[in-house]
C-alpha cells in the first residue's frame, strides 16, 4: 500500500514521533497504521499511542434509566456538525429515540428506527439539509442491584453502569469516573487474552534490548503486566473524586460490585476525511 502524507501525520499525531521515523515504519507495515505503532513500540520502547481521535460524525449521546432503577438505554444520534447537534429540533428528534429505545429496549437500530421514527429523520434532513442518523443504541439492566447514568455536559459522552448492591448515587459517581478514565474493562480478568498476548510480546521486545538476565527480564515482564492490567481495569484504578480510593474500595465500601458498564463516545471509531482547503484552492487555481 503506498504511504500517503495523511497516513504520516495520523501516525506521527497518535505516536509523537519523527515524521521520517513514522514514515520508515508505515513502508515496513505496508501503510498498517496499527501494525506501525505496534512495531515501532517494540523497538523504541514508545509508550502505548493515543487514541485516534479522528471522528466521521458529530452529534450527541443521550440516555434514559428507570425509575426504580432496573435498566437504562443509551443511544447515539449523529449530525455533520456541531451547530446541528446544538439545534432544538435535534435534540427534540434525539428525546424521541431514546423514548422509543427504552419503551422498546431496541438494540437494532433498524428495528427501532422502523415506522414513524423514521419518517420524522427524514422530515428534519429535509429541514435541516444535514445528514442526521441513530447510530446506536444498547440496554443494561441489573440483577438485585440498580442502573443509574451520567452524560457530559457536552452532551459528546455519556455511560451506563449497573452495580449489584449499592445505590443511585454510587453508580452515577461510578458511571462519571468511567466517563472521564475511560478504563478498558470492568475488572482484569475481563480484559481478553489477545490483548494481554500483544503487549507481553511489546514488553518482552522492549526488555530484551536492556540486556539484564533472563530471569530478571521475566519479572520485569509479569510487572509491567500487572501494572497494564491495573491501569485498564475499573476496579483498580483510582478512583477521580477520592483519588486515595480505588473504584474497587469504594464499592466495597458500600456493600457493592460492578455488573457491567458502557460507555458512548460520539464519532468514536469513525474516521472523518481530513480537507486542506488551502491545497484545495490551490489545485483549483492551478487548474
Amino acid at each position: 500500500m503506498a504511504v500517503t502524507a495523511s497516513m504520516v501525520k495520523e501516525l506521527r499525531d497518535r505516536t509523537g514521533l519523527g515524521m521520517m521515523e513514522c514514515k520508515k515504519a508505515l513502508n515496513d507495515a505496508n501503510g498498517d497504521i496499527d501494525l506501525a505503532i505496534e512495531e515501532m513500540r517494540k523497538s523504541s520502547g514508545m509508550k502505548a499511542a493515543k487514541k485516534a481521535g479522528r471522528t466521521a460524525a458529530d452529534g450527541v449521546v443521550s440516555t434514559k434509566v428507570a425509575d426504580d432503577g432496573s435498566y437504562g438505554v443509551v443511544v447515539e444520534v449523529n449530525s455533520e456538525t456541531d451547530f446541528v447537534a446544538r439545534d432544538a429540533g435535534f435534540l427534540a428528534f434525539v428525546a424521541q429515540v431514546v423514548d422509543k429505545a427504552f419503551a422498546t429496549k431496541a438494540t437494532d437500530v433498524a428495528e427501532l428506527m422502523n415506522g414513524e421514527l423514521e419518517s420524522a429523520r427524514e422530515a428534519l434532513v429535509q429541514k435541516i439539509g444535514e445528514n442526521i442518523s441513530v447510530r446506536r443504541s444498547l440496554v443494561v439492566s441489573a440483577e438485585d442491584g440498580v442502573v443509574d447514568s451520567y452524560v457530559h455536559s457536552n452532551n459528546r459522552i455519556a455511560v451506563l453502569v449497573a452495580l449489584k448492591g449499592g445505590d443511585a448515587e454510587l453508580a452515577r459517581d461510578v458511571a462519571m469516573h468511567v466517563a472521564a478514565v475511560n478504563p478498558r474493562v470492568a475488572k482484569s480478568a475481563d480484559m481478553p487474552d489477545e490483548e494481554i498476548v500483544k503487549e507481553r510480546e511489546i514488553f518482552t521486545a522492549q526488555a530484551a534490548e536492556s540486556g539484564k538476565p533472563a530471569e530478571i527480564i521475566e519479572k520485569m515482564i509479569e510487572g509491567r503486566i500487572r501494572k497494564f492490567l491495573s491501569e485498564n481495569s475499573l476496579v483498580d484504578q483510582a478512583f477521580v473524586k477520592e483519588p486515595e480510593l480505588t473504584v474497587g474500595k469504594l464499592l466495597k465500601n458500600s456493600n457493592a460490585d460492578i455488573q457491567s458498564f458502557i460507555r458512548f463516545e460520539v464519532g468514536e471509531g469513525i474516521e472523518k476525511e481530513e480537507v486542506d482547503f488551502a491545497a484545495e484552492v490551490a489545485a483549483q487555481l492551478k487548474g
